[in-house]
Parts: structure tokens; C-alpha cells; sequence
């Protein structure tokens, strides 16, 4: 039986999205996979320019309100914030059974300068967090 494993962030539209399509490229046949924000925005285009880049399509993806899932009808093994710490009181606490995780990123939305420049640094955000599911999967 696959594992449960949520990602958890205040949009729902660049940190925790990646983390779920890493999670669903290296360990579809180990984890079920979810993403969900306190306050869903829209998807970064900037995000699913960069995960198209390393062969991954999330352009069909919806963002997702945490309110979904609070009500316990899944139960999550894991649950992992990965807001910056920057932003670390803003980052919500999901209640639950599973472990509580929390891996720190750089929010892409709140890159500055073109559109060049917040892709190269979007980049940089996304090979982190591919390292870290690598990592935890390792570990796993």
C-alpha cells in the first residue's frame, strides 16, 4: 500500500507543487502525492515553465486550499510544510496522525526582476527541492 504524503504551503502554487511532481516522478509506485495552501492562488507560470524544463507537465494542475483535506477523510503519513522561514508563522499547521515535516524554500512568487531572471532562480528553488525528495526518499 502506497504511503500518503502531503505538501503543504500558503498558495498552492510553486513550492508545494513541485514537491508533489518530484514525489510523483521518483516514487509513484511508494507515495500518493498532494499539494494543497492556505490561501490557493493560481499556478506560477514561471514554476511550470521550470518543472517543463526538467520533463515534468503541471500545466493541467489545480491549486488546492488545505480545507480539503482538514477534515481527516485521507490520512496523510506525512505532512510537509515547505515554506521559506521567512514566512515560517504564516506556514500552517496541518493536524493529523502522520510525521510533520518541515523543509525551508525560497517562495518563487516572490522573485524579483524579468522573467529571465525569476526562471533561472526558480530553477535554483526546484533543484532543491528535487535534492530534498531525493533525500527523503533515501531516507524513507
Amino acid at each position: 500500500m502506497r504511503k500518503k504524503i502531503l505538501f503543504v504551503c500558503i498558495h498552492n502554487s510553486a513550492r508545494s507543487q513541485m514537491a508533489e511532481a518530484y514525489i510523483e516522478k521518483f516514487a509513484n509506485d511508494r507515495f500518493e502525492s498532494y499539494s494543497a495552501g492556505i490561501e490557493p492562488g493560481k499556478l506560477n507560470p514561471v514554476v511550470v515553465e521550470a518543472l517543463k524544463l526538467d520533463g515534468i507537465d503541471i500545466s493541467g494542475n489545480t491549486t488546492n486550499s488545505v480545507d480539503e483535506y482538514i477534515d481527516g477523510h485521507i490520512q496523510f503519513d506525512y505532512s510537509v510544510t515547505v515554506c521559506d522561514e521567512t514566512s515560517a508563522e504564516k506556514c500552517p499547521y496541518f493536524p493529523g496522525q502522520g510525521k510533520r515535516l518541515h523543509w525551508g524554500f525560497a517562495d518563487p512568487s516572490s522573485l524579483a526582476g524579468d522573467v529571465d531572471d525569476k526562471l533561472k532562480m526558480t530553477i535554483e528553488i526546484r533543484n532543491q527541492i528535487k535534492i530534498r525528495i531525493k533525500q527523503f526518499l533515501e531516507e524513507e
